[in-house]
């Protein structure tokens, strides 16, 4: 028997939206005693670092409701039925930033919420970037800042960057640039 692991006794799903669903498990935990938790399903979702020669990268900025503020963040979406997340990708960095890429690198998976949420989101870095025509999806307000890579780590240091999605791809591809330096250089 797994130690950690809890058996689910009952779902009961308590809301069902256009963007997720709500569960509620009853389920008996290592010990044998029952607990109740509660779930949000979600069909997960793409991120894209897009980069281009220069060194500099695309983020968006969009107004958040549950923050009431708008957000710098990599492009990013939802996945449709179906969708593979490196379609997402695509699909996404089109439509938020007009921009196509040649080339499309895995940087990370990450679970945003483990603790009440499935939601995974696969980042990739993308480049080889053409321009094109941004096509937001209806509803959907943004602008897209084309910054200095240097210039992004500097407002993620000074914490005007709290989207979490958008942190991990900003670090990961840093330490990546920083752990190719080094090897270069060795």
């Amino acid at each position: 028997m797994d130690l950690f692991r809890e058996d689910t006794i009952l779902t009961n799903t308590v809301f069902e939206g256009r963007v997720f669903k709500v569960e509620v498990q009853s389920v008996r935990l290592q010990d044998g005693r029952p607990a109740y938790r509660e779930i949000v399903r979600h069909p997960g979702g793409a991120g894209i670092l897009a980069i281009d020669k220069e060194l500099h990268v695309y983020l968006v900025r969009q107004y958040r409701k549950p923050y009431d503020q708008v957000l710098l963040e990599i492009p990013a979406g939802k996945l449709e039925p179906d969708e593979e997340p490196l379609a997402c990708a695509r699909r996404e960095l089109a439509e938020e930033t007009g921009l196509t890429a040649e080339h499309f690198e895995f940087l990370a998976t990450v679970y945003p919420s483990p603790g009440y949420c499935n939601e995974t989101i696969t980042i990739f870095l993308a480049t080889g970037l053409k321009p094109g025509w941004s096509q937001p999806e209806d509803g959907e307000f943004l602008s897209c800042d084309r910054m200095p890579l240097a210039e992004a780590l500097t407002l993620l240091d000074l914490g005007k960057i709290p989207d979490a999605k958008t942190r991990i791809a900003l670090l990961t591809l840093a330490r990546r640039l920083v752990t190719r330096q080094k090897t270069e250089t060795d």
